[in-house]
């Protein structure tokens, strides 16, 4: 979106700025006060150092907003929120300026120190702080006077979706920032009472192609007590178009997940966040994804050379295997592993491998014990198809099995699969339609709860599982 990304470069530039004025503080109080105590100078002398410093460290404050996720949503800003992670990122930026640019200062007494932190701190929150208000003040007030607005579609059609559209369009002459394109129906009735007001875009089965046609923003979904039945199938549907999802509160209780109440505009809505780990987390994950496989290929590879001498002369055929596999957003991707079964072992069509699986080779089953066969699967993680820690990747056919059964087996594409995974750890591997429906449950509990800490205890896990040779 255009206007995101322009606002999105109006915080930056401000950001930046306000990083430039908080070093040029402490680097004047340093010049002018705590030299001038130690040395008895006055003289204010802009060094090399200075102007290095211009550039380095706006550059380390805007490489923190982005890991932190500060800029998304940008258009929808807290002014108090604001002022906290304003408060909270500067506390913890400036604790690292301060080891890094004034623990080294030539100092009269140690409490210079504290009071060049202190310089640096309160001057880089106040102008963070200042000019992120004027930023999200001046868009409050253009969104209330409805220069700013979001294309919005209602979902629902009846006595709800005709009293909430009612509600946000009445709000005295202060607009909410909505934009209502046309609503979508979940029944199939003839006449909606949400005609009276808006275009019916069609059958919210049609969600995909509404979504992209109207370039639609933000969605809200007001079905009546009786459609509910049909909700948990137009919340997966939305789930991939990234759109803002909110709801009335009445149907709080029949989504789980992560959710959030907000006001909006005296009106409490429910909001379904896509977002499931903190930015910083998220680039952590990566981080720890190309670092550990690069290790993999570094320090395993007598191993891997071993294992590849192995496959190549135990049995004829291709050291690798390599399979389409659906990733991320129904990205397809080819996946790798060192060759376990007979060439040609689905010559007969797509099928699942069992315990005792005929087409299994005598090394390939000592592989499958030891995982060893998913090794190259790291090269896949080194590229960005898969992580280390996440649901595992399945085939499409597979996949259209699973979701005639389990609608909601599309809620695993929000994140990049993984070599290894809760259901993984807690179930192993599914030798039949029925067991992946099973294993499922435990996917999406990760993904529910998706962090750092839980990606190490299922590390663990497997790690104690390999080393037993409890794999199959």
């Amino acid at each position: 979106m255009k206007k995101a990304a322009l606002q999105t470069i109006k915080y930056q530039v401000w950001d930046g700025l306000a990083a430039i004025l908080a070093y040029t503080t402490l680097f004047v109080f340093r010049k002018l006060v705590v030299e001038a105590e130690k040395f008895g100078l006055t003289n204010l002398e802009f060094s090399q150092s200075y102007y290095i410093g211009l550039v380095v460290i706006p550059v380390f404050w805007l490489t923190i907003y982005n890991i932190t996720d500060f800029y998304r949503d940008i258009y929808r800003r807290s002014r108090l929120r604001d002022l906290f992670y304003s408060f909270n990122s500067s506390l913890l930026g400036s604790i690292f300026i301060f080891f890094t640019l004034i623990l080294d200062d030539p100092v009269s007494s140690y409490t210079d120190y504290y009071r060049g932190f202190l310089v640096y701190f309160c001057s880089h929150f106040f102008f963070t702080a200042f000019f992120r208000t004027l930023l999200s003040t001046r868009t409050a007030y253009r969104t209330r006077s409805g220069k700013i607005a979001f294309n919005t579609l209602m979902i629902g059609s009846n006595e709800k979706a005709a009293e909430l559209y009612a509600k946000l369009e009445s709000r005295d002459n202060r607009k909410t920032g909505h934009h209502f394109v046309g609503f979508a129906s979940v029944d199939n009735n003839i006449r909606f009472l949400l005609e009276k007001n808006l275009e019916h875009l069609g059958n919210h089965q049609e969600l995909p192609s509404i979504i992209e046609k109207y370039e639609v923003e933000e969605v809200i979904i007001a079905i009546e007590s009786s459609e509910h039945n049909k909700l948990e199938e137009v919340v997966n549907l939305l789930e991939a178009s990234q759109v803002k999802i909110k709801m009335i509160p009445d149907t709080y209780d029949i989504i789980s997940g992560k959710v959030r109440m907000e006001s909006m505009r005296s009106i409490p809505l429910v909001e379904i966040n896509h977002q499931l780990m903190p930015g910083w987390q998220m680039v952590l994950k990566r981080l720890f994804d190309i670092i550990s496989s690069l290790l993999v290929f570094t320090l395993l590879s007598p191993l891997l050379l071993i294992v590849t001498l192995i496959t190549r002369f135990s049995d004829k055929g291709p050291v690798f295997f390599k399979q389409k596999r659906v990733g991320i957003q129904g990205k397809e991707f080819y996946m790798y592993k060192f060759r376990s079964m007979v060439v040609d072992a689905e010559k007969d069509g797509p099928q699942l491998s069992s315990e005792l699986d005929e087409r299994i080779t005598p090394w390939g089953r000592i592989m499958r014990k030891y995982r060893l066969d998913e090794l190259p699967q790291f090269y896949n993680v080194l590229v960005g198809d898969m992580s280390i820690v996440g649901p595992r990747p399945e085939r499409r056919y597979f996949m259209e099995l699973i979701s005639k059964h389990a609608p909601h087996y599309r809620y695993l594409q929000k994140v990049r699969p993984g070599i290894t995974s809760w259901g993984m750890v807690k179930f192993g591997y599914a030798s039949n339609v029925e067991e992946m429906v099973e294993r499922l449950k435990y996917d999406v509990i990760y993904i529910e709860n998706m962090s750092l800490l839980n990606d190490i205890k299922i590390l663990i896990y497997t790690v104690i599982i390999v080393l037993q040779g409890r794999g199959k």
